[in-house]
């Protein structure tokens, strides 16, 4: 089970971060969103390290926190893997076949494309669309993930009585919530290239968009946790209060110039710095936008930085801007969650696949 086209009814877009679970559902009136419920947990340290549940039992509880606080009553959720998890590859078929008959093709070819023991992964694929050099095939996404990925999240969530409906990749979750921020852009029609930075605790990731579809994708570890050990380090703070401290307010007037602003240099350095690797590994040169995604994309003052930096027009990831918001929801603490939500936003709007 590890669905990449599967039809779906109403799940829960659930993402496990390295710091928190987040929970989303949402609700589509003819073309608007509605967010109904959303949840946000942290995590104990090292439950999740570099996207691997390491604890099942921590991040169940965790879950079924999450679940209770979020008052939904949707029970089936749609999780992702981080694409350093998943192998993907295009491949050519036979344009003529249903899905069974290609499924039954995948499963006699595919150790040509995985290098893994068969019976140790989970093999999903979707068909793209007719290929470009040959109008009889089609083009067909073939994606494996390791079984153990899959079945870690399901125990977790089954700690928390719920049910996996979906299996996603974290880069493909993006990609769908990137379109509801295309609109915000200005595009004038044109097809555009766009970079998403979405820096979380630990883990820093890039991908790029050209015309809606991931282009390239490229993980670094490098993340907000910096900021809280800083914090922890220099007020003597427990991890728990430099976390509060650092959302809050409330810290000595040094904090800006001694903390802070180093922190965002680093942030923009690793932003120059990614999109560099992504210009030396592909035909591109320049994009159009940055989006700054993850907990740190908040921080004042970093949008201006890293437009200054990367001479690119940037802006904060806000999925839910033009989304009706439920009773059961806090809008404005929906709106300082909102660029670290992006992948169970993109999760949730598997309900309307």
């Amino acid at each position: 089970m590890f669905g990449l086209g599967k039809k779906s009814s109403a799940v829960l877009g659930v993402d496990i971060s390295s710091s928190s679970v987040k929970l989303l559902e949402l609700s589509k009136q003819g073309d608007r969103y509605k967010v109904e419920s959303y949840a946000v947990e942290p995590l104990p340290a090292n439950a999740v390290v570099e996207k691997n549940i390491t604890d099942v039992e921590a991040v169940g509880e965790v879950m079924k926190r999450v679940a209770s606080k979020s008052r939904s009553g949707v029970k089936q959720v749609a999780v992702a893997v981080s694409g350093s998890a998943v192998i993907t590859k295009l491949i050519q078929m036979d344009g003529g076949l249903n899905e069974f008959e290609m499924e039954d093709q995948i499963a006699l070819e595919a150790d040509q494309y995985i290098p893994y023991p068969l019976d140790e992964v989970a093999i999903d694929f979707e068909v793209q669309g007719p290929s470009e050099s040959n109008p009889d095939q089609v083009d067909v996404l073939l994606a494996a993930c390791r079984k153990e990925n899959v079945d870690i999240r399901e125990d977790a969530l089954e700690i928390a009585s719920l049910t996996t409906k979906v299996v996603d990749v974290e880069a493909y979750a993006l990609e769908r919530a990137y379109a509801l921020i295309e609109p915000q852009m200005d595009s004038q029609g044109e097809e555009l290239v766009v970079a998403i930075v979405d820096v979380g605790a630990t883990m820093t990731t890039l991908s790029v968009l050209a015309g809606g579809k991931t282009v390239y994708t490229r993980e670094q570890i490098f993340g907000g946790k910096q900021l809280t050990e800083e914090i922890q380090r220099r007020y003597g703070l427990s991890l728990e209060e430099a976390g509060l401290a650092k959302k809050q307010g409330g810290l000595p007037d040094d904090y800006e110039s001694e903390v802070l602003t180093p922190f965002r240099e680093a942030v923009v350095q690793q932003v120059a710095r990614a999109l560099q690797f992504f210009f030396g590994a592909s035909q591109y040169n320049a994009v159009d936008y940055v989006v700054l995604a993850g907990g740190t994309a908040s921080i004042q003052g970093l949008t201006e930085m890293v437009e200054e930096k990367t001479g690119t027009p940037t802006m904060v990831a806000n999925p839910f801007a033009d989304m009706a918001v439920g009773s059961r929801v806090n809008a404005s603490a929906l709106g300082n969650d909102a660029p670290s939500l992006m992948i169970a936003c993109g999760l949730a709007m598997r309900s309307f696949d």
